[in-house]
């Protein structure tokens, strides 16, 4: 979930820089391709051993550890950065091949939805169809935050074996959950955007390019997982 690493702050620290070491589109554009090929190549070995559970466990661990840090230096974000695509890669990679081995193709189908949504929302995005405005901001941070507050609400209920229907049910409630959380997680991109275009415009150092790139991939990730989430509800009545 992108949005809570930036706010209307995020930028402002950031002073203006010589053209030549400032962030730029094209910058945040390349550091974004690096990440997701970390990403796929860690993601790959981890899907191919699925059988080594520790992997899955300690990108998971690994990839929170660094969100928060970088959460509070952005600074750090051309070595760390790197290191959260690898160690996402390898949770991700685990939780892909557990659904690919409930449902065969799912990953790739969700791996193709994924990349679909995001042309989509660059497009939207790019033609102004959709725009990061402040209200717009404000209600998809705010719904943002309140699926991190049930995620969290539900994981420790389930502590206490205590389940969560449509969290996890094929029912049509809990499709439905499913599609809302996945439509948050494509506005987020528009955001993710924006970031990008407003760190360009104020001149943000270049590091920033790695920290919007970061962004950008915790929210593919997220929508990624929602996606397949969703295909398998779909897919558990086949």
């Amino acid at each position: 979930m992108s949005s809570p690493l930036f706010n209307e702050k995020t930028f402002a620290g950031t002073p203006s820089r010589a053209r030549g070491d400032a962030m730029t589109v094209q910058g945040s554009i390349n550091k974004t391709a690096i990440l997701l090929l970390l990403l796929l190549a860690s993601g790959s070995y981890a899907f191919a051993h699925p059988g080594v559970r520790g992997l899955w466990i300690l990108g998971a661990v690994g990839g929170l550890v660094i969100s928060l840090v970088l959460w509070f230096k952005p600074a750090w974000s051309p070595v760390l950065a790197p290191a959260y695509a690898l160690l996402q890669g390898l949770f991700v990679g685990g939780i892909s091949a557990v659904y690919s081995s409930l449902y065969n193709g799912i990953v790739m189908q969700a791996m193709l939805l994924t990349f679909g949504v995001l042309a989509g929302m660059l497009g939207l995005y790019s033609f102004r169809v959709i725009q990061a405005t402040a209200k717009f901001r404000a209600i998809v941070g705010a719904a943002t935050m309140g699926i991190a507050i049930f995620y969290l609400i539900a994981f420790v209920l389930q502590l206490f074996h205590v389940g969560v229907p449509f969290l996890t049910g094929n029912g049509w409630m809990g499709i439905g959950f499913s599609v809302v959380v996945c439509l948050i997680a494509a506005f987020n991109l528009i955001i993710d955007f924006d970031n990008i275009e407003s760190g360009t415009a104020a001149g943000a150092p270049r590091y920033m390019e790695w920290y919007c790139g970061f962004g950008l991939l915790v929210t593919l990730v997220w929508l990624y997982l929602e996606i397949l989430r969703l295909l398998a509800k779909l897919r558990s009545d086949d």
